[in-house]
């Protein structure tokens, strides 16, 4: 190819205007494609995306003259060592193990976590990741609960990196735990007791894991079985779930309560002692979580166990890799069920 004349005013107009790449992103590249940011970081990756995508990249980075590592070097220069994290609420277990686990390691590596807390409110979410963004962090740690459209976008739209844990999200780098096991681990767990007449205290299905994954895994052990599984919906809340308690106790037939969590099986556990009910001989009492407290009150209960250490752990070594332009993955953890006390086989 023959070299142009750079000193000619013409011709470096016309030679700039085509090579722009030091001042091209890999959010501009995503942009022109029209797809996600994770998508590129996989075509850059070797990683797996259509055909017709990767003709269309290919032809936007050889046009823009995109340098992928230069990109990366740029970002790592420009960080802030601040670390945002939106948590659903302060008083949550598993948050607050993970969080301990990540703040060891923030310490550790001269990075410093800004805690935003949504109680649990998705419009509140949206004001802490636009927030954080305007805060310039280098990366936002999403626990999330519920899945709206709106939070969907923002996700997906954010110039700033997320991590989203305990909710899997399409084409950005997510931690969750397989909670549809979690449900036929404790669903086979009942079964082998003998109990064939169930209540099932769940939450809101706007939370993909907790309120759907767990309860489908446990419904669908039982799908082509005669048993009788009731539902009734409540929240997050000790208190909430006490409460409702309260009401549909006085007139349970089910032999076997399964509480969608840790903190809402200590909170019919009050109820049942609130109501002279004894756990486990009037009726079997089982959460999910793995929560110290479950397993230091009497009965103790029997749970599923999920490492939440484990994944503040994973998700700072991910944080640490910031600029590397890593694809985006989805990781599924397995868990485990404990017996507890407060279970027992049925007459």
């Amino acid at each position: 190819m023959q070299k142009k004349n750079m000193s000619e005013g013409k011709n470096f107009k016309k030679v700039f205007k085509v090579r722009r790449c030091p001042m091209v992103s890999l959010n501009d590249i995503a942009k022109l494609a029209g797809v996600s940011k994770s998508t590129v970081s996989r075509y850059l990756n070797n990683g797996s995306v259509s055909e017709k995508t990767k003709e269309k990249l290919q032809k936007i980075i050889k046009e823009t003259g995109y340098q992928p590592n230069v990109y990366a070097q740029s970002l790592k220069a420009e960080r802030t060592h601040l670390i945002g994290v939106v948590i659903p609420r302060f008083r949550s277990p598993s948050t607050n193990d993970a969080l301990k686990m990540m703040d060891r390691m923030a310490y550790n590596n001269n990075l410093q976590l800004v805690i935003m807390n949504s109680d649990l409110n998705s419009n509140r979410t949206l004001e802490n990741i636009r927030q954080l963004e305007r805060q310039r962090v280098d990366v936002i740690v999403l626990f999330a609960t519920q899945m709206t459209e709106e939070l969907k976008e923002a996700v997906s739209n954010s110039k700033t990196p997320i991590i989203v844990v305990g909710q899997q999200f399409e084409d950005v780098t997510s931690y969750i735990y397989d909670d549809y096991d979690a449900g036929r681990q404790m669903a086979r767990y009942a079964d082998e007791l003998g109990h064939h007449h169930f209540l099932f205290v769940g939450v809101s299905e706007t939370d993909q894991a907790v309120g759907v994954e767990r309860k489908k895994g446990f419904y669908d052990y039982f799908k082509d079985r005669d048993v009788q599984i009731d539902f009734v919906e409540t929240s997050f809340s000790r208190e909430e779930a006490y409460q409702k308690a309260l009401k549909f106790l006085p007139n349970l037939k089910a032999t076997y309560i399964v509480a969608a969590t840790d903190h809402i099986a200590l909170g019919i556990l009050n109820a049942c002692r609130s109501l002279k009910l004894n756990v486990p001989d009037d009726v079997s009492l089982s959460g999910f979580g793995g929560y110290d407290e479950a397993q230091y009150v009497v009965p103790s209960i029997t749970t599923v166990n999920y490492n939440f250490a484990q994944m503040g752990q994973w998700v700072m070594k991910r944080v640490l890799d910031l600029g590397e332009e890593t694809s985006s993955e989805l990781v599924v953890k397995p868990v485990y069920l404990t017996k507890g006390t407060s279970t027992k086989r049925v007459n």
